[in-house]
């Protein structure tokens, strides 16, 4: 048998020092940070593609909320964004295109 099998999922875990919370919470802060503002069934779907083993399925709500939590926080802490200088724009004086010269 596979010892790294989806079987022995939350033993695994465990024995590296994760609790189903402190997994769950950081991937939520890490998903908030790289895709912000995504609707509760997106989250919803990402967390099943994330987390496909079906001991780590309780933990759903609890992504969600840290989620929600840490795209609120995010939100608070982006900066206004900077305006830039632009130069003047000079207005049009004319419409007419300007006559060449034809050179033969």
């Amino acid at each position: 048998m596979n010892p790294l099998s989806n079987d022995n999922i939350p033993q695994i875990c465990s024995e590296v020092g994760l609790t189903c919370e402190s997994c769950t919470a950081e991937t939520a802060r890490h998903l908030a940070a790289v895709c912000k503002g995504l609707p509760g069934k997106m989250v919803a779907q990402v967390f099943v593609q994330i987390y496909p083993n079906s001991a780590c399925a309780p933990m759903h709500r609890r992504f969600a909320a840290h989620y929600q939590q840490a795209s609120a926080a995010l939100a608070e802490t982006v900066a206004a964004p900077v305006e830039e200088f632009l130069p003047q724009r000079r207005e049009v004086r004319s419409a007419r295109p300007r006559m060449m010269a034809a050179v033969a």
